[in-house]
This record gives C-alpha cells, sequence and structure tokens, in this order.
C-alpha cells in the first residue's frame, strides 16, 4: 500500500521533499498534486514505473507521456520550438498548461508518441511541485490522473489511496486540488492546436 507524506502547500518542508525525491529516484510510481489536478509520476524513462502507470491508466502505446520541467530552460533540452511556440510558452508558463511539442533525442524513445515523435511538456505554478523538481534536478514524466471510464478525476490524498493506492508507491498529500486538467495545446504541426480546453484560458491564442 502507497506511503502518504503530508506536505505543507505553500511552504514545502525539505525533509519531506527529499523522501518523494528519494522514491522517484529508487524507481518508485508516485502520485502528486499540481496546479490543475493529481498527476502520476516517476522518474524521466524508468521503464518498470511506466509499465506501472500504463496499467493504472490502461493507455496504449500511442499515449504522449508529459514531462513536468522546473524552468522553461529545461524545455529546450527536450523539445524543439520555433521562435512563434517560444513565445507562447514564455506567456504562458508557468501554469495549467500542457504543450505538445517535436522531441530532441534527449528524450527517451519510450516515452515519445512513437506516430509523431512528439513529447508533451509542462511547467506547473505549484509549490510542492517546484520544490520536488529543484531537489530532483531533472523533469518528471507524467500522466494525468483520471481513471479509465470516468469523467472526473481523483481529488484527495483519501481518494486516490482507496483506489490504486496498491498499485503506486507514494501519495504526496498537500491538501485538495481541482477537478479541471490542464489544456493542451499541440505546437508540433508549425500552428496551433487546442487538443483539451481546461483549466488554462486559451482565448489570446484563438481570437
Amino acid at each position: 500500500m502507497a506511503r502518504v507524506v503530508k506536505i505543507h502547500r505553500a511552504y514545502p518542508q525539505p525533509r519531506l521533499v527529499a523522501k518523494v525525491v528519494a522514491t522517484l529516484r529508487s524507481g518508485g510510481l508516485i502520485a502528486y498534486p499540481t496546479d490543475s489536478i493529481f498527476a502520476l509520476g516517476c522518474h524521466l524513462g524508468d521503464k518498470v514505473a511506466m509499465d506501472k502507470m500504463r496499467k493504472i491508466r490502461q493507455l496504449d502505446k500511442h499515449h504522449n507521456f508529459t514531462l513536468v520541467c522546473s524552468h522553461l530552460s529545461e524545455i529546450s533540452l527536450y523539445a524543439r520550438a520555433d521562435n512563434w511556440a517560444y513565445r507562447i510558452l514564455k506567456s504562458f508558463t508557468p501554469g495549467p498548461y500542457t504543450f505538445i511539442l517535436p522531441a530532441t533525442r534527449e528524450v527517451p524513445k519510450r516515452l515519445l508518441n512513437k506516430r509523431r515523435r512528439t513529447i508533451g511538456l509542462r511547467v506547473p505554478d505549484h509549490a510542492v511541485v517546484k520544490a520536488m523538481l529543484e531537489s530532483l534536478g531533472e523533469p518528471i514524466m507524467s500522466s494525468t490522473l483520471l481513471l479509465p471510464g470516468e469523467d472526473l478525476p481523483l481529488a484527495d490524498a483519501a481518494a486516490i489511496q482507496d483506489r490504486i493506492g496498491d498499485g503506486i508507491d507514494l501519495i504526496v498529500d498537500a491538501g485538495t486540488v481541482g477537478i479541471e486538467p490542464t489544456t493542451v495545446i499541440d505546437l508540433s504541426k508549425g500552428d496551433i492546436e487546442i487538443i483539451r480546453d481546461g483549466l488554462g484560458d486559451t482565448s489570446s491564442l484563438v481570437s
């Protein structure tokens, strides 16, 4: 059964953040809050943890995983963004947006959308996630925690423990989160395509 680590939402305790990061580094799969909804996360490219994530969410091989990054500067290491796309990234990060971009060779092949060689990237605005990423020193490989066949995500640690606690290793409890996922914006084809309307406002992009 997953361990639950309670971390202060606004002032994350370093010793507790270190426990979460240690779990990631040891190959564990975690559930953690973001500025939109809960996500599943693991160490970059960890196959065993990724397989667990696929099983929980029943994902196919073409699913775009997301690299959750601490800063916009990290994105350039894992994705290619032309000047117009970079300006959009700069305007909308940090925040509740996931961007789909062409992947660089730094991204492990198993993370890619095999048809298009793209990767999802996002920079959340959440103090706990920022502290985790700073301590880890690299992105967290993630996927939205929305269970198969359900319209609403799990919004608190108790519900996650009850539903999938036996399939993950650790739950970060920083209080309840919302139930609206990120807005997903595809910038990989040379234009702007809104894949999913979520929490992030896109009116300035489509007006």
